[in-house]
């Protein structure tokens, strides 16, 4: 995968953003995994992310597969997660990208820690980052890679769970997961949902 700061995003363009909330404070929080997903894309493209403030939100331009390649606007909008659809919305709309082209990555209580599934439309499942999205587009059939963060133990309000650092153990394995994830978005792009499925979903 290799940055693209040139040329036209537009045509055929794939966008990929990672939920989360912005700032320091939150980066290693469960809540923000899907952030940090869009950073091991950036990474792989050799690329930083700008500032977009039409769109509330850093972008980075790039391809995936060797060039030409696909065309892929990645992004972590600078909203909290309950207002992350404001930002894919004005992405979306900035970029002419199609619904079923945008992948939204995002933590997942419902998967254990380390599990990831790939679909494509669905409800919000009680996430509000995808509440807000699902309400700002007026859809939910976009594509989905749900990164599994287990449920919080004993009595822990799932609120605050999603809003804590991992602990000392997950963050051990948090690279690998994050790296399979990664992988995951990268074949959903490049071979489509089914094969994507096919080879993630273990």
């Amino acid at each position: 995968m290799s940055a693209d700061p040139a040329g036209d995003a537009t045509a055929g363009a794939w966008l990929v953003v990672g939920l989360g909330n912005p700032g320091p404070a939150y980066a290693g929080h469960r809540h923000n995994v899907g952030q940090l997903v869009a950073d091991v894309l950036a990474r792989r493209a050799d690329g930083s992310f700008r500032s977009h403030r039409r769109a509330r939100s850093d972008v980075l331009e790039a391809r995936f597969a060797t060039p030409p390649g696909v065309r892929v606007v990645l992004a972590k909008p600078r909203s909290y997660m309950n207002d992350s659809g404001g930002p894919v919305a004005s992405l979306r709309d900035f970029y002419g990208i199609d619904l079923h082209r945008l992948v939204i990555v995002h933590d997942e209580l419902d998967l254990p820690y380390g599990s990831l599934r790939i679909k494509l439309g669905g409800g919000d499942n009680g996430h509000n980052g995808l509440r807000s999205v699902r309400q700002s587009l007026g859809s939910g059939e976009f594509h989905r890679v749900r990164i599994g963060i287990g449920r919080p133990p004993g009595r822990m309000d799932p609120a605050d769970y999603v809003l804590r650092d991992f602990s000392p153990a997950e963050r051990k394995e948090l690279e690998l997961h994050l790296v399979s994830a990664a992988d995951a978005v990268e074949d959903l792009v490049l071979m489509g949902l089914e094969q994507a499925q096919n080879r993630h979903h273990r």
